[in-house]
């Protein structure tokens, strides 16, 4: 696929100034439209539409003027490509109530940035149907012009998540498969229309469909060119990931111990820079030059002390602090309720609990963007027996670390600092194993 690149600033140079004994680095941006050099593994469920009228969505939904023909069983629903701009825009318009609005800000715990949030609507979802043909096939359609007519749009069928993950070059079938979307992002202060492609597949197991947008964009710094992407399943460039890209070859995917969340510290030529994230109103990079030690700072990444903390075990309402588990090794486990990546973990997270000894190693879930009385039920239902923050309005656990996906995994050493992130399964079992048999 060839790379339309559409530029949004004219800027030829970043633009610095002091602040304090620190430097403030502001990078344009522009976005891409190829294919992302970030991961292939991420992907959120496609939303279907609900007839119910005490659902709070309802009048969020696109008005599709015509459906695909010759299907059966039809459903239809919308994609979001930026869920915090189309909330803060329909409680504008009215479409969703005040009560909903704050829920949502609560439930997410999001402060909605208003100077980066468009208060005129974006077109930020795009919608689609799907249903069974003369055959009994399952096939989708997807409004990829944003006509919200999807008579003239291609029926096609989605690649099977057992397969998908099953197969050995993820990459060649998100480009043999994945086509261009329309929709818009709000930036410098005007809407600007992009065209990004999307992939889809369907997991037969829980019949849904979910899609992954490869949006991100480029800049450059001291050299290097610095590949930036929203983070987590909001598709929001308020949460971002980004990485260095100089020497990644066309095609190649970012290794995932290379990729830096906001808020994070990435060494550009040698220096130090904290990730404050990206001015919309500008679409710029936005760094800051730290002139500290990587020792001196507290970080989720490897190599960084952890943010210290403090919380009550959920069940036993005992108070754990980091600082109380120095002397182990010990994995952080961050996940929510509603994640089934993370749930699926737990036979791998139990086996290794059954084979470590607690003066050794010690995991502590951090569960975020879950109720009490859910958390409960699935402790209970999956037999749970390591200690579990609920991470809330208190501790703030989740928004200390910047965490934006589940499941994510710190290891921990015993001098308190951070030896791994994000390992998992049979991977992470024999590296926690090593370790402790060294220890």
């Amino acid at each position: 696929m060839k790379s339309k690149i559409i530029a949004l600033i004219g800027l030829l140079s970043a633009v610095l100034f002091s602040c304090t004994q620190n430097q403030i680095v502001e990078l344009p941006l522009t976005i891409q439209s190829d294919n992302s050099p970030f991961g292939t593994c991420f992907f959120v469920a496609m939303g279907t539409v609900s007839e119910d009228e005490n659902n709070p969505w309802k009048n969020t939904y696109l008005k599709v003027s015509k459906f695909p023909e010759g299907l059966t069983d039809m459903n239809y629903g919308n994609i979001q490509t930026n869920i915090y701009q189309l909330v803060y825009q329909s409680y504008l318009s009215g479409n969703i109530t005040k009560d909903w609005y704050e829920d949502l800000q609560k439930s997410w715990n999001w402060t909605p940035d208003t100077l980066n949030l468009s208060k005129k609507p974006v077109r930020t979802q795009i919608a689609f149907a799907y249903g069974k043909d003369s055959e009994g096939n399952l096939r989708i359609a997807v409004d990829a012009n944003g006509n919200l007519d999807l008579s003239d749009d291609k029926l096609f069928t989605a690649l099977e998540s057992a397969y998908f993950y099953s197969h050995s070059n993820k990459d060649s079938l998100i480009q043999a498969h994945a086509f261009d979307v329309s929709f818009e992002i709000y930036v410098q202060n005007k809407n600007v229309t992009v065209n990004i492609p999307l992939f889809i597949i369907y997991n037969n197991q829980h019949n849904i469909f979910m899609s992954r947008l490869a949006l991100y964009a480029t800049t450059q710094y001291k050299g290097e060119q610095i590949a930036v992407s929203p983070a987590g399943i909001y598709n929001s460039f308020q949460n971002i990931q980004l990485a260095l890209t100089n020497n990644l070859k066309k095609g190649e995917k970012v290794d995932e111990d290379d990729i830096f969340k906001r808020d994070e510290y990435i060494e550009i030529k040698g220096e130090i820079y904290k990730i404050l994230g990206v001015n919309l109103k500008k679409f710029a990079l936005v760094l800051e030059k730290i002139e500290l030690s990587k020792t001196q700072l507290f970080s989720a990444q490897a190599g960084h002390k952890p943010y210290p903390f403090q919380g009550e075990e959920f069940t036993s309402k005992s108070i754990i602090s980091l600082e109380s588990l120095k002397g182990k090794y010990v994995l952080l486990d961050f996940w929510s309720v509603t994640c089934g990546p993370c749930i699926a973990e737990f036979p791998h997270l139990k086996e290794l609990y059954s084979k470590t000894d607690r003066e050794k190693f010690e995991i502590i879930g951090i569960v975020g963007h879950s109720t009490s009385d859910r958390l409960k039920k699935a402790l209970e239902q999956h037999e749970i027996t390591w200690p579990q923050i609920l991470s809330d309005d208190t501790n703030k656990i989740i928004e200390n670390y910047g965490i934006s996906s589940y499941p994510t995994t710190l290891l921990i050493d015993p001098e308190g600092v951070v030896v791994v992130k994000n390992l998992r399964g049979k991977e992470l079992e024999e590296k926690v194993l090593s370790l402790i048999l060294q220890y």
